[in-house]
């Protein structure tokens, strides 16, 4: 299977990989992960301030810091992993790769907030649910 797992660095990711390791099924080797993560463009008006350079470098910085302890968790978990980064809105850049990728399926953290607040608040995982062709599990 080929499995897209969004990652943001929070607990939720964290839990997320630990329930990966409970089922030995999507640890066998039998499967190609890529681990994406979505750093936030800078508002256009801020970013003009800046050399393009400087923006590249911040981005890259920000989602090696995500990377950095999931890269620990897949070496010693011998798992074919690609690592990817993209600038952007989260939900629609993971459901867009999800989907033109040709993803078997998406993993992702859930926050685990009630049906209430997703309505008021909205969340990243409701709205790839909403964008995505691709099944999603969510690990809450």
């Amino acid at each position: 299977m080929k499995i897209l797992l969004p990652v943001d660095g929070s607990p939720y990711t964290k839990r997320m990989l630990a329930w990966l390791t409970t089922h030995e099924e999507w640890l066998s080797g039998q499967h190609e992960y890529t681990v994406l993560t979505v750093v936030p463009m800078i508002p256009p008006h801020a970013a003009s301030m800046f050399p393009a350079d400087q923006l590249k470098t911040y981005y890259d910085d920000t989602a090696d810091a995500i990377f950095k302890p999931i890269r620990k968790f897949t070496a010693k978990h011998n798992l074919a992993t690609a690592y990817v980064s993209k600038t952007g809105h989260a939900p629609e850049v993971i459901a867009k790769m999800a989907d033109k990728g040709k993803f078997d399926l998406v993993i992702m953290g859930s926050h685990g907030h009630s049906n209430l607040m997703n309505l008021v608040t909205g969340s990243v995982t409701t709205q790839v649910l909403a964008r995505s062709k691709v099944p999603v599990l969510l690990v809450r």
